[in-house]
C-alpha cells in the first residue's frame, strides 16, 4: 500500500515556545477518497518515533478503515524524519538548537493542512495510538466543531508523572552514550540506543508478556534474540536526534497548556464534544486505565473501553497480533457506525 508521501508548506508558524519555525514542512499521506459533501474524512495521527507507513496496516477492504468508503490522512508528526525534524533541519534550526514542538504546534499545523490543502472543516473521526492519541485529544479539545467522533488509543490527554519518569530514563540512556557532547550527537551512538531499547521494551511490553515467553509468537528463539530483532533493530532505523525531539514533545503533552484554558485540565477535557471512545490496554504500564477512567468523567461523551490484552502498551498497535488487531477494528467500527 505504500506510496510516495505528500508534502504541505506550513510556511512561517509561530510556536508555543515564542519562536517563529520558518518554512515548516508537514508531510502526510492519502487513502481513498473524499465524497461530494466531505462527510467521510477521518484523520490518524502518528505516534512515538513512526510515520505513515507504520500505520498503513491498519487502512485496508473490510476493515473499519476501509478506503472503499473513507478518505484517510495519515499527518506525519513534527519530528518523525518525513515532516520538519532535526535531521532534515537547516541552520540555525538544526543539531542543538532545534525549536522544540509541542502536540498543540503539531495540531495548528495539521488543522492548517486540513483547511488549506484538502478541503476539510470536520472529521468523522480523529484518531490515534500513543503520542498519536494525545494529539487526537488536543485536536478534539482545541477544535471540538472540527472532530465527530474521537478515538484514543493507548494514550492520554496529559503525559502523568509516572509517564515523564519513563521517559527520564529513556532519554539518560540514549544520551549518556559516549558521542552525544554538548547537546548533540557527533557520531552514531550505537551504545545508547541500544541501552534505551532495552529499557524501552521493559516498559512497552507487560510482565505477564514476558513471563508467559509471548515473544514466541513473534518468531523468536530467546528472550535476547527477541530484545536484539524487535527493540533494538527497530530504534536503529530511526534518528537519534529526532527520537530526543520526540520525548521533549512527549513529556510536555497536556490539553490544557495553553492559552484557551490556562492548565484548566477539567475545562479542557469538557470542551471536547465529539463522541470519544478511550482504548487504554489492560497492561499498559504508562498510559494507565485509571487516567483515562478520570478524563471521562470530565468529558460530555465518551466511554472507555479496556484492550484486554497481555502485550502492555503494543496491545494499541498489534500489527503482529492479530487477537487485539481484531479487537481494535471491531471497536473502531463500531464508533464509525454509530
Amino acid at each position: 500500500m505504500t506510496q510516495e508521501y505528500r508534502v504541505f508548506d506550513v510556511g512561517n508558524q509561530v510556536l508555543q515556545s515564542g519562536i517563529t519555525f520558518r518554512d515548516l514542512k508537514l508531510a502526510y499521506q492519502t487513502y481513498g477518497q473524499l465524497n461530494a459533501d466531505r462527510s467521510n474524512a477521518i484523520l490518524m495521527l502518528t505516534p512515538f518515533a513512526a510515520n505513515h507507513r507504520d500505520l498503513e496496516w491498519m487502512i485496508g477492504p473490510g476493515q473499519a478503515l476501509d478506503p472503499q468508503h473513507y478518505f484517510i490522512v495519515i499527518a506525519n508528526m513534527i519530528g518523525n524524519g518525513f515532516s520538519s525534524s532535526p535531521s532534515n533541519a537547516q541552520p540555525p534550526f538544526n543539531h542543538s538548537r532545534w525549536p522544540n514542538c509541542t502536540i498543540l504546534d503539531n495540531v495548528r499545523a495539521q488543522r492548517r493542512l486540513a483547511l488549506e490543502e484538502i478541503g476539510i472543516k470536520r472529521f468523522a473521526l480523529v484518531c490515534g495510538w500513543s503520542m498519536g492519541g494525545m494529539q487526537a485529544y488536543q485536536w478534539a479539545s482545541s477544535y471540538p466543531d472540527s472532530v465527530a467522533r474521537l478515538a484514543v488509543v493507548c494514550g492520554a490527554a496529559r503525559t502523568s508523572p509516572h509517564n515523564k519518569v519513563f521517559i527520564e530514563g529513556i532519554r539518560h540512556a540514549l544520551t549518556a552514550d559516549v558521542n552525544y557532547q554538548d547537546g548533540r550527537f557527533v557520531a552514531f551512538p550505537e551504545r545508547g540506543l541500544r541501552a534505551m531499547s532495552r529499557v524501552y521494551a521493559g516498559w512497552g511490553m507487560s510482565q505477564t508478556f514476558y513471563r508467559e515467553e509471548v515473544w514466541r509468537e513473534l518468531g523468536c528463539s530467546s528472550l535476547e534474540d527477541y530484545l536484539v530483532s524487535q527493540w533494538e533493530a527497530g530504534f536503529f532505523r530511526r534518528d537519534p536526534v529526532n527520537l530526543l525531539a520526540h520525548m521533549w514533545t512527549w513529556q510536555h503533552a497536556d490539553i490544557s497548556a495553553n492559552d484557551e484554558y490556562g492548565g484548566d485540565f477539567r475545562r479542557a477535557l469538557g470542551a471536547i464534544t465529539a463522541r470519544a471512545l478511550i482504548l487504554p490496554g489492560e497492561t499498559d504500564l504508562y498510559f494507565q486505565v485509571e487516567d483515562n477512567l478520570r478524563e471521562v468523567e470530565c468529558m460530555r461523551d465518551a466511554r472507555v473501553e479496556v484492550i484486554p490484552s497481555v502485550w502492555g502498551h503494543r496491545a494499541g498497535m498489534p500489527f503482529n497480533n492479530p487477537v487485539d488487531a481484531r479487537f481494535l477494528n471491531e471497536a473502531l467500527r463500531t464508533l464509525l457506525n454509530g
